[in-house]
C-alpha cells in the first residue's frame, strides 16, 4: 500500500460565511452528530447561530475537531452550514474513493492518529496544520472501491439493525413511565441514595505512574464505553476509588454541550485497569433503596435532566454541576419490589435485543464469506469493523 500525507488525500474546505436567520435551518454543530454514526438525524438551531460557520455541501464529510476523542464524523446530507469547531473534508479523488473516504475518515486508524495530536486539556482541538502532515497508507483506488462496496454493506445492515434495538429501547422508556406514574409521591433526593461521592483524576504530564484513562465520551454517549479510554499518567498510584466499579454510578459534571452534563451511565462489570477522569463524578448507591438498571433509567428523565440544566453553570462555554447539584436532584424512587419488577423487564428486553443481535452477526457473516474472493485486506478490515460494531451494540443491550 502507498502512504500519503493527509493533505495529499484530503481538501480542508474553509469557506465560511456569517450565517443569517435562514441558515438556522440547516446549521448542523457538534452536538448533532452521534459518535460512531456516519448519518445526521438532528439539524437546525432556534435562531441564527452566533458567528462564522464552515460552508457545507450535500456529501461532504464532517469532521468534530474539538473534542475530537468524542470520534464524531458525519456525511453531510445536504447544503448548509456546519460548526466551526468542525472541518468539512472532501476527497482528493485522485488518491482516494469518493465512497471510501468517509469510511477511512471514521475509522479508528484515521482517528486514533488525528487524536494523538489534539492540544489544549480543557476542549482538545486538532489543528490543521499538525493534521495536514500526518501519514497514512491507502490501498489502491480498486481495493478501496471493493472494500468500500463491502463496509457500506456492512453499516446499512448495522444501522437497520439498531433501529429495531431503538424500538426496543423505546418499550423499556414506555413500561418505566408507566410504571413510576403511581409512585409519584415517593420522591427523593438522590443524596439519599447516593454516596462517596468523587471526582475523577487528572492526568500529570509529570507522572511516572501510567493507567488507562476514560474519555468523557465513555460516559456521555448514553451507555457505559469501556473502548473510549486514552493513555493517562499520574504522580501517585490512582487508588481503587478512582477505577471503574460495577456498583457505581458515574455522572458527566461538565461539557461543553449543555444537554450532556449530567449524563449517568454504569459499568456492567469491575474494570479496574479503567481510571475515571476529573470531569466524571463517580457515587455509591445504596442498595436498600434503589436498584442500577432503575437508577440509570431515572437519571435520563426529563424531570431530573430539567433539574440538571437549571443548575449548571457555564464557564468559557463549558457547562458544569458539582456534587451539591448533583445530591438535591429529585428523583421518583418506588418501592424495591416495583424495582425489581421494572429490572426483570429490562433483563427479557435484553434478550430480545440479543436475539437481534445474534440475527445482525448471521447476515454480516453472510456479507463478509461473500467477499472470499476479495483481496485479503477487504476480508480483515471488514472483519475488524464488523467485531468492534457488534461488540458495542452487545454491550449497549
Amino acid at each position: 500500500m502507498a502512504k500519503y500525507r493527509f493533505e495529499q488525500i484530503a481538501i480542508n474546505s474553509k469557506e465560511k460565511k456569517k450565517p443569517a436567520e435562514e441558515d438556522r435551518f440547516t446549521y448542523i454543530g457538534l452536538e448533532h452528530l452521534d459518535t460512531g454514526s456516519l448519518n445526521v438525524t438532528r439539524f437546525g438551531s432556534d435562531v441564527a447561530p452566533i458567528g462564522e460557520k464552515l460552508v457545507m455541501r450535500k456529501g461532504d464529510v464532517l469532521f468534530g475537531k474539538r473534542r475530537a476523542y468524542q470520534k464524531k464524523v458525519a456525511i453531510a446530507p445536504f447544503d448548509g452550514i456546519f460548526s466551526a469547531h468542525g472541518m468539512v473534508l472532501r476527497p482528493q479523488e485522485k488518491v482516494v474513493d469518493r465512497k471510501f473516504f468517509p469510511l477511512f475518515i471514521s475509522s479508528d486508524y484515521f482517528l486514533d492518529a488525528a487524536i494523538k495530536i489534539s492540544v489544549g486539556s480543557l476542549s482538545p482541538t486538532i489543528n490543521w496544520r499538525d493534521l495536514k502532515d500526518l501519514e497514512f497508507e491507502l490501498p489502491d483506488l480498486d481495493t478501496q472501491k471493493e472494500l468500500a462496496e463491502v463496509l457500506w454493506a456492512i453499516n446499512d445492515t448495522i444501522e437497520s439493525y439498531k433501529k429495531l434495538i431503538s424500538v426496543t429501547d423505546e418499550l423499556v422508556k414506555s413500561q418505566f413511565i408507566e410504571m413510576i406514574e403511581p409512585y409519584s409521591q415517593y420522591s427523593t433526593k438522590a443524596g439519599t441514595i447516593m454516596y462517596g461521592m468523587r471526582n475523577g483524576l487528572s492526568p500529570s504530564r509529570a507522572g511516572e505512574h501510567y493507567a488507562k484513562t476514560l474519555t468523557l465520551s465513555a460516559v456521555t454517549q448514553g451507555v457505559f464505553d469501556e473502548n473510549a479510554w486514552k493513555d493517562g499518567y499520574f504522580a501517585d498510584c490512582p487508588p481503587n476509588d478512582k477505577r471503574i466499579c460495577a456498583t457505581d454510578f458515574y455522572i458527566c459534571r461538565g461539557n461543553g454541550n449543555k444537554t450532556l452534563v449530567g449524563a449517568g451511565v454504569y459499568s456492567l462489570e469491575d474494570r479496574f485497569d479503567l481510571v475515571f477522569p476529573d470531569t466524571v463524578i463517580a457515587a455509591r448507591i445504596n442498595e436498600q433503596k434503589i436498584r442500577l438498571p432503575y437508577l440509570y433509567m431515572a437519571w435520563k428523565m426529563q424531570a431530573v435532566r430539567n433539574q440538571i440544566e437549571e443548575n449548571a453553570k457555564t464557564t468559557n462555554g463549558t457547562y458544569k454541576i458539582n456534587q451539591s447539584v448533583i445530591a438535591n436532584v429529585e428523583l421518583v424512587v418506588p418501592p424495591l419490589p416495583v424495582q425489581d419488577e421494572f429490572v426483570a423487564f429490562v433483563q427479557q428486553s435484553d434478550k430480545s435485543k440479543f436475539a437481534v443481535l445474534n440475527c445482525l452477526k448471521r447476515n454480516l457473516l453472510l456479507i463478509l464469506q461473500k467477499t472470499e474472493d476479495v483481496h485479503s485486506l477487504i476480508n480483515q478490515s471488514a472483519k475488524k469493523y464488523f467485531c468492534k460494531s457488534c461488540h458495542r451494540e452487545n454491550h449497549n443491550g
